[in-house]
């Protein structure tokens, strides 16, 4: 019986001393607990600039190349159309691009005014006389419409006489003279790049004398000579404002008084000036 009180009073005296250590004691410091910590954060992962998309695998027969994959079309920046006199919206329907290029390079061939100069070589033989003559006549052409031009021009032509068997076989003899003269030219362009060329020349001359009976006398006399000419010819356009051109023509006043042999040939050149 004494021993059991014993353990009774030990027991309630360690109770109470557990009690005493759990409540506050005034004046002690308070007890801070450490905050907890948060966790590292983890770390980035690298984002691609440009994702793209899964690769999908694609059955390939066996003994078969395997096909490249389709190339995208790479897009073109729009293009902006500013509008201009000749087309106000800034559209332009097909075909006027060509047309007004072609009224523009029209217009620059078929200026009004023109220079045409040209030179002329012949040779003719008749009556134991041969003739070499040699021609420049540069004019200014006018065109009265596409097709039609007239203009004045002048001209200098020379000529060389040889006379051999003329006076019975002896040695040659050559006289030279010089003509120069005033004229006006036509011009007809009848298809394409062929044209009717006439022109009529009045022309101060040197031409050989003959006497009573009709003989040459070896001597030049001056005389005033009209030179009608017509003929055909061909333009070689070179550019907008330049051409060339071959004529053929005939001598319509063909003879002792004649400046030009038969047939007249000439290259003439053709330059468009103004607008």
């Amino acid at each position: 019986m004494k021993y059991s009180l014993l353990a009774l009073l030990a027991l309630g005296l360690t109770i109470g001393r557990a009690h005493a250590q759990e409540r506050p004691v005034l004046g002690a410091p308070p007890v801070v607990l450490p905050a907890p910590t948060a966790p590292a954060p983890a770390p980035a992962r690298p984002v691609d600039a440009a994702p793209t998309a899964p690769e999908i695998p694609v059955y390939t027969a066996p003994g078969t190349r395997p096909t490249q994959p389709a190339v995208q079309p790479q897009t073109q920046p729009p293009v902006i159309i500013e509008p201009s006199n000749s087309s106000p919206s800034g559209l332009e329907l097909p075909g006027r691009e060509q047309a007004r290029k072609a009224a523009q390079q029209h217009a620059e061939q078929y200026t009004r005014f023109f220079i045409y100069s040209g030179f002329g070589l012949g040779y003719s033989s008749f009556s134991g006389i041969s003739q070499f003559s040699g021609s420049l006549s540069p004019a200014l052409g006018i065109r009265l419409t596409d097709r039609i031009s007239v203009g004045p021009g002048i001209s200098y032509a020379y000529n060389n006489y040889g006379f051999g068997n003329y006076y019975g076989g002896g040695p040659t003899t050559h006289i030279s003279t010089n003509n120069i003269g005033v004229k006006v030219f036509g011009q007809v362009r009848v298809i394409d790049q062929f044209f009717v060329h006439a022109e009529y020349e009045t022309t101060r001359a040197q031409l050989l004398e003959q006497d009573q009976n009709g003989n040459l006398t070896g001597r030049t006399v001056s005389r005033t000579v009209q030179t009608p000419l017509a003929g055909v010819g061909y333009r070689s356009q070179i550019s907008n404002r330049a051409a060339a051109d071959i004529v053929i023509l005939y001598n319509f006043q063909d003879g002792y008084n004649s400046i030009y042999s038969n047939p007249v040939i000439r290259f003439n050149f053709l330059f468009n000036i103004g607008k």
